[in-house]
C-alpha cells in the first residue's frame, strides 16, 4: 500500500499523534528549497525535527537523512540541528551512521562528501550484540538531486523490519517517492506528502528496482 498526498507535511504532522506501529523516515527540505525563512529556517528545521518526533508513539522510531552544506563560507551541521530537534522532543539517538556520497579522499565544494543517518525513539532501546555498520559506503542510486540515496532507505527499511514494530512507513517530505518505494519492496505499508504536484505523479509511480540493478 502507498498513499502520496499533495499538500504541507508539516501540517499533516500535525494533524494528529501518528499509530504506534508508523515510523518517520524522511529528510528535511534545504535552506535553499525554502528561501522565504530566511535565518529563519534553522529554528524551522529544528522545530519540525521535533514535531516529527513527538507525533510518534513513545517506542516508535524517526529516521532522519540530511546532508550537511557550506553556506557564507560557514558550515551547516544538520546533524546537530536534527539532535537538538528529537532531544528537545524527549527523543535519544539509537545510531548515527555517515553515508559517503562520494568515494573517501574526495574533495567536495557546496555540500559535504557524505550525509548524516540518524534514528531517534523515546523509549526504544537496542542490543549491542546486533549493531550495524557506522559508515555506509555509498549512498546508493538517487532519482533526482535532492533524493534519500537507495542504499540508505534499505538500511532504513531493514531496520524497521528488524528492530521495531513499525509496518507503515511515513515520509512527510517525500520528493519523487524513493523511501516509499523501498519500503514497498520490503513489504512495508507507505505514507508520503510532497508540496510539487509533479513530484507527488512521480512518487506515486516510481518502483524500487529489482536486486543489482539502479534506477
Amino acid at each position: 500500500m502507498r498513499i502520496v498526498e499533495q499538500g504541507d507535511g508539516v501540517a499533516w504532522l500535525a494533524r494528529a499523534a501518528l499509530p504506534p506501529d508508523h515510523a518517520i523516515v524522511t529528510s528535511l527540505p534545504d535552506v535553499s528549497e525554502m528561501p522565504e525563512l530566511g535565518d529563519g529556517w534553522a529554528a524551522w528545521f529544528v522545530d519540525v525535527v521535533a514535531l516529527a518526533c513527538r507525533q510518534l508513539a513513545d517506542a516508535a522510531v524517526a529516521i532522519f537523512y540530511q546532508t550537511d552544506i557550506k553556506r557564507d563560507g560557514r558550515w551547516v551541521d544538520k546533524g546537530y540541528l536534527v539532535q537538538r530537534g528529537a532531544e528537545s522532543a524527549g527523543s535519544h539517538l539509537l545510531w548515527h551512521k555517515v553515508v559517503c556520497r562520494v568515494p573517501p579522499g574526495t574533495i567536495t565544494m557546496g555540500r559535504p562528501s557524505y550525509t548524516h543517518l540518524l534514528a531517534f525513539s523515546r523509549t526504544l532501546r537496542l542490543d549491542p550484540g546486533r549493531s550495524t555498520a557506522d559508515v555506509l559506503p555509498t549512498t546508493g542510486a538517487m532519482s533526482w538531486s535532492r533524493a534519500m540515496g537507495v542504499a540508505a532507505c534499505e538500511v532504513a527499511a531493514r531496520f524497521l523490519i528488524a528492530e521495531t514494530a513499525c509496518r507503515t512507513v511515513v515520509d512527510p517530505f517525500c520528493g519523487r517517492g524513493t523511501m516509499l518505494a523501498v519500503a514497498n519492496a520490503h513489504g512495508l505499508a507507505a505514507i508520503g506528502i510532497e508540496r510539487v504536484a509533479r513530484r507527488v505523479r512521480k512518487a506515486r509511480a516510481l518502483q524500487h528496482p529489482p536486486a543489482g540493478r539502479e534506477d
